[in-house]
């Protein structure tokens, strides 16, 4: 595999405090994440590529909380005005709060564009190209086509829901679209559902790769 990175964007999906141990929709290990996007963000601004990192930015009393639905738990599916089957999430990653903060593994100084997302009260947003809707754009098509950006390489979390709705909608796009297996971690929520992303995502055309390939395929050892 040969790479033009000046065609290449970094996509780090959501690498926030509440998605990591201790935080308040916990994935286990997301805080690992952080290596191989660290090493892999140096390594494109190095070559001429772009780093674009997205982060929830939810409101008080989101849609998508589950406390903001009476006896609803995390894990309930509801229809909203805007969005059918939305899943219930508990409180997190609150506009100015510590859970919404990058996590602190997480080197920013790499980083060209931060995408925020989600911060609609009654619309969530998985994908970091569209809200949930699936109609309101995020900007992020735009600014990747503005720079005549062709690749996307996607890590962060969660395997099952934000890396791999960005996945998708970066293959119908016209991306040619990779999953970085060793810097994504999934919810699993449902009993599944992480290896039913990764099978999804290969149907679609998005190729999964380890990192390490990335490196290997500057042709210079990196």
């Amino acid at each position: 595999m040969k790479i033009d990175f000046t065609s290449c964007a970094l996509l780090e999906i959501d690498v926030q405090n509440d998605f990591c141990p201790r935080g308040a929709l916990a994935v286990e290990e997301g805080d690992e994440v952080t290596e191989p996007l660290n090493r892999l963000a140096a390594f494109f601004s190095r070559k001429g590529g772009r780093v674009i990192a997205t982060q929830d930015w939810h409101s008080i009393g989101h849609i998508s909380f589950a406390s903001s639905h009476p006896n609803k738990k995390y894990g309930d599916i509801i229809d909203t005005p805007l969005v059918k089957e939305q899943v219930l999430w508990p409180d997190h990653c609150m506009q100015g709060t510590k859970g919404a903060e990058f996590h602190e593994k997480l080197d920013l100084t790499h980083i060209h564009l931060i995408i925020r997302k989600g911060f609609k009260p009654e619309l969530d947003s998985y994908s970091a190209f569209f809200e949930n809707d699936r109609k309101t754009s995020t900007g992020l098509d735009a600014y990747l086509k503005g720079l005549s950006l062709k690749s996307v390489f996607l890590g962060g979390i969660a395997t099952d829901y934000c890396v791999f709705y960005s996945a998708m909608d970066a293959v119908q796009l016209g991306y040619k679209t990779f999953v970085l297996r060793d810097a994504v971690r999934g919810v699993g929520l449902p009993t599944g559902s992480i290896d039913k992303a990764f099978h999804s995502m290969k149907e679609a055309g998005v190729s999964i790769i380890d990192s390490v390939e990335v490196d290997k395929a500057s042709g210079d050892g990196g």
